[in-house]
């Protein structure tokens, strides 16, 4: 898959997640948050199960997962029970404002991981773009000072996104493969071991209605997310699709103004001069790359009477734009000339 078209998958898996931010505020106020966070995953896992009984020649050119996948997919489900939980407790011991702050620091979760164990490449245009990501998430959802406190709460929060980062790239590393099959795994025993819990809270179960509304509102904001998320890794990598990711917040807020008539603030529209700065960042490291390549040439020439050949070898870095199928560059005749004189 191209590029490009891995970009609009990242934003759109971004997009359908922002729809559960206003739905979900609706929602709550009849089902308990471990319930919803059960019925959201459950309605992805059978959501996309359906989607895979009507694209079987798709799901058949996909390779399926084998053993070796299975710390990987183990990994995928736990962290993603782990997370919600450690959130919770850290808005329990702490303030929601804190944890949504704190919870911004996913995405630099995701990529120190990323870089230092599953050593994937992150450019410094790549963490420039995440600073100015990180920096617009925290001012979108910054309420004062004293909405910062770092407590007990505040290392849950920071718990909750190690999980995620951790996850996030669990999932990387099975991106190749079948794309429904990973979703409904991580969906369906990720949302039977929410369910668990929430039995186990005593928290009360919905009426049938709910149910319905939380399974549908799963299967978009959660399954067709996370699947579009999914395929955008395989290409980008768990960095840079975080990246295009942490546009979900602005998204949710707009939304949430046009449906629930939540007020934007000034902030928001600093914040969101700030987002598109970085992921324009993201985009421009996504289309371009910095290789070094090593080029021979050779020459020919005579003197005395006889003819010589000359290979000369040299390596330099250079950019250049990456297509689906082939890229190009020159070196000029003074880059040629220099390199002769070096030999």
């Amino acid at each position: 898959m191209n590029k490009a078209k891995s970009i609009i998958y990242a934003l759109l898996a971004a997009v359908f997640y922002a729809v559960s931010v206003p739905f979900s505020k609706i929602l709550i106020k009849n089902v308990g948050p471990t319930s919803m966070a059960a019925l959201l995953y459950l309605g992805a896992g059978i959501g996309i199960g359906i989607l895979a009984l009507f694209n079987k020649r798709d799901r058949e050119k996909s390779q399926k997962l084998s053993r070796k996948d299975l710390p990987y997919v183990i990994g995928m489900i736990v962290l993603d029970i782990a997370a919600p939980i450690f959130l919770m407790l850290g808005i329990s011991y702490g303030s929601s404002a804190n944890a949504s702050l704190l919870g911004n620091f996913e995405i630099v979760a995701t990529s120190v991981i990323a870089l230092v164990i599953f050593k994937e490449a992150i450019s410094k245009r790549l963490w420039a773009a995440i600073f100015l990501i990180t920096l617009s998430s925290i001012l979108l959802s910054f309420e004062g000072i004293g909405s910062f406190q770092l407590s007990y709460g505040s290392l849950f929060v920071l718990l909750a996104t190690v999980c995620w980062g951790f996850e996030n790239n669990c999932t990387r590393e099975i991106s190749t493969k079948n794309t429904y099959d990973i979703v409904m795994l991580k969906g369906i025993f990720s949302g039977l071991g929410s369910l668990v819990i929430a039995l186990i809270k005593e928290e009360f179960l919905p009426e049938y209605r709910y149910i319905a509304g939380a399974l549908l509102l799963g299967f978009v904001a959660y399954g067709l997310s996370i699947f579009l998320y999914v395929r955008a890794q395989n290409t980008l990598g768990a960095a840079k699709t975080s990246a295009y990711y942490a546009v979900a917040p602005f998204v949710g807020s707009f939304l949430s103004f046009v449906f629930l008539n939540e007020h934007l603030s000034r902030m928001y529209l600093i914040a969101l001069i700030v987002m598109i700065a970085g992921a324009s960042l993201v985009v421009a490291d996504t289309l371009i790359r910095h290789h070094a390549h090593l080029h021979q040439h050779t020459f020919v020439h005579t003197h005395d009477g006889s003819t010589h050949t000359h290979t000369i070898e040299h390596s330099h870095d250079h950019s250049h734009y990456v297509t689906d199928d082939k890229h190009g560059h020159h070196h000029s005749k003074e880059e040629l000339e220099k390199t002769m004189m070096s030999k």
